[in-house]
């Protein structure tokens, strides 16, 4: 490329480096001069203007700067180009998400000369979708296309920038208290915590409560991944300070692993990482209980968007981890007794019934809804599936040993509901159970108190399939075999207060067979139900729900 003054009689071809004014009209830069624009320039008096004339081997600006981004993303890497202009080619985020950015190719980019910029958003950054999260600039008029080459081959080894989606999680928060502890703390963490939660496109789905003992905080632990929670939060009563003090030892004892202890971030040196199986569990530093930035949102964000961050990555986490950010307007000091209510569900209201009354006869002495399946009582099982759920009500109907069933469902906000009938089958625990549920609901989610694999996965799924506008009984199957729990719209409430006997409402299904809706699910939990001490034995000792259902099997023959 030629850069220089040009003659305006040989400038044809010329792009022009700045912009000219010629009485009514503007030339402005980098257009390319016409013969028609230097007799506008001749007549205007100018004689000679500043540009560049491209070599042969040149490729202008933008088709420059298009070929060098589109290289740049690739599949999976979930952003776009647009159309280049003035030199200059952005990349926009697809999707909400995490950006990822190779620097080490980004940086040998930029160190091939002077021609080529390529700046991005910081690494681990978060990104709306269709922001620009990088940037190709050509800062001459042209490049050779040696250089653009050389930038494809760097940029031949897969994306270069990429942003990791950011996915609905359901998370669970377990704080643990000690006597003495003021409510305002408790309300304050909850509201941090669903507000830095919701603000990464998840949902606080189970909010669990304890005394601070390594005991119940394992506990619930426990109740957390047995509902279907895939992130738990741990916020002790005071901030852990060694792997073995009482809330890491917890998460140890419900059978993980501490990934890492503290980080090189202030605020958020004191957050520990764990993990229970494939679930990340976070004991939160001091600072979580604050909506500030702080170690905690990177760490939230990374796991959110399936970034995990191993023991390496956060010891990295220090050049810029001293973390300062403006006073937020809405500071947990002074929350607003709104800003602290639990959102409410969007969509139809779904009210969660669990049946829980059962004699269950076939277990022997022992009721079976009170026996531990994972550490977790199979009632407390089911009510915390409906609770960390979309359901907007969780109602649970007691029976047999009613008393035992409703301490172990315990203070979990879930509406206990005394069935005297019990005696009569489920279709009483339906009748009470039905007349007991909010008045808004638009249908209601039956549960069977238990099916220790239901998770709130299974429920939401249930959930999602129910139209308002086209209501249907929606029933889970797996292979052409229909499972539990079932939805049902409201308007067959009443006919299900009218069934009789023990065999639910089975004859409804059958009589509506034209309303019901089917929902594939992938797994045998909807059939996976305890009667049999056999039963029992198979949910605890195999994590494979397909266990349960062969030994239910056999013990029918």
């Amino acid at each position: 490329m030629i850069f220089d003054e040009f003659p305006c009689e040989t400038a044809e071809g010329v792009t022009l480096a700045h912009t000219l004014k010629l009485g009514g009209r503007t030339l402005k830069k980098g257009r390319v001069l016409s013969s028609d624009d230097l007799a506008a320039l001749s007549d205007d008096g100018i004689e000679t203007v500043l540009g560049a004339r491209l070599a042969p081997d040149d490729m202008a600006e933008n088709p420059a700067a298009s070929a060098i981004a589109e290289r740049l993303v690739g599949p999976g890497a979930n952003a776009a180009t647009r159309a280049p202009y003035n030199g200059r080619c952005n990349l926009h985020a697809s999707v909400r998400g995490i950006v990822e950015v190779d620097a080490e190719r980004i940086d040998r980019l930029n160190l091939l000369g002077e021609s080529v910029a390529i700046g991005t958003l910081p690494q681990h950054a978060v990104a709306r979708a269709g922001q620009v999260i990088a940037t190709i600039k050509i800062v001459p008029f042209a490049v050779p296309r040696h250089v653009v080459e050389a930038c494809r081959e760097i940029a031949s080894g897969g994306p270069l920038v990429r942003v990791a989606e950011l996915k609905p999680h359901r998370v669970a928060l377990i704080m643990s208290e000690l006597p003495g502890m003021k409510e305002s703390i408790f309300t304050g963490t909850v509201a941090a915590t669903r507000h830095r939660v919701e603000g990464l496109g998840s949902r606080l789905a189970l909010v669990l409560r304890c005394a601070h003992e390594r005991a119940a905080i394992e506990a619930r632990v426990r109740q957390a991944l047995a509902a279907g929670c895939n992130l738990v939060l741990v916020c002790g009563a005071t901030v852990a300070k060694d792997r073995r003090d009482i809330a890491p030892a917890a998460v140890t004892a419900a059978g993980g692993e501490i990934v890492h202890f503290g980080m090189p971030t202030e605020p958020g040196n004191m957050l520990v990482l764990g993990r229970v199986g494939a679930v990340p569990v976070v004991i939160l530093p001091g600072c979580g209980r604050s909506r500030r930035m702080n170690g905690l949102d990177w760490i939230l964000q990374r796991l959110l968007a399936g970034l995990a961050p191993s023991a390496q990555d956060i010891m990295r986490m220090g050049v810029g981890g001293l973390i300062r950010t403006t006073l937020e307007a809405e500071d947990d000091e002074d929350e607003d007794e709104n800003a602290v209510a639990e959102t409410a569900p969007e969509g139809p209201r779904i009210a969660a019934l669990v049946l829980a009354a059962g004699r269950s006869s076939r277990m022997g002495a022992d009721n079976k809804l009170l026996a531990e399946v994972g550490g977790v009582p199979m009632v407390l099982r089911a009510v915390n599936s409906a609770r960390a759920s979309l359901a907007a009500s969780v109602t649970v109907v007691v029976g047999h040993e009613g008393d035992a069933v409703a301490n172990a469902v315990g203070d979990t906000g879930a509406t206990v509901v005394r069935n005297p009938d019990f005696a009569q089958g489920m279709s009483a625990s339906l009748r009470h159970g039905i007349a007991a549920l909010p008045d808004d609901a638009d249908a209601v989610l039956v549960l069977l108190g238990d099916m220790p694999r239901i998770s709130a996965e299974h429920l939401d799924r249930i959930i999602a399939a129910f139209d308002p506008a086209q209501p249907s009984i929606v029933v889970p199957e797996k292979d052409g075999r229909r499972g539990n729990p079932i939805l049902w719209p409201r308007e067959f409430f009443a006919a299900m207060t009218e069934l009789s006997g023990d065999q639910g409402a089975r004859g409804l299904i059958a009589a509506h067979a034209d309303r019901v809706k089917r929902v594939a699910v992938d797994d045998d939990a909807i059939f996976v139900d305890v009667d049999r001490p056999c039963d029992l034995a198979a949910v605890r000792t195999s994590a494979r729900p397909e266990a349960a259902v062969r030994c239910a099997e056999a013990c029918a023959t």
